[in-house]
């Protein structure tokens, strides 16, 4: 699964892990990613998202139906 949400576009960022001795390694900084599965009453079927924590609460607070509108609006494959 590609870590990226769907609905906010969260990414990983990159940056350094830095040791004690001051060594420095590349690390990566991954969004929690969720897959969630909601129902879409407007077309009688559910739809699988792969959502952030984020952009769980933000599905919540505007609902699926305007969360779906915005994925698509994006260019997204719901």
């Amino acid at each position: 699964m590609s870590a990226h949400c769907q609905l906010t576009g969260a990414r990983p960022g990159f940056g350094n892990s830095i040791s004690h001795s001051h060594r420095r390694t590349s690390r990566r900084f991954d969004p929690n990613i969720q897959r969630k599965r909601y129902w879409l009453p407007g077309e009688g079927r559910y739809v699988r998202l792969t959502l952030s924590a984020r952009g769980i609460k933000t599905v919540d607070v505007i609902g699926v139906e305007a969360a779906v509108a915005r994925i698509r609006a994006r260019g997204g494959k719901v």
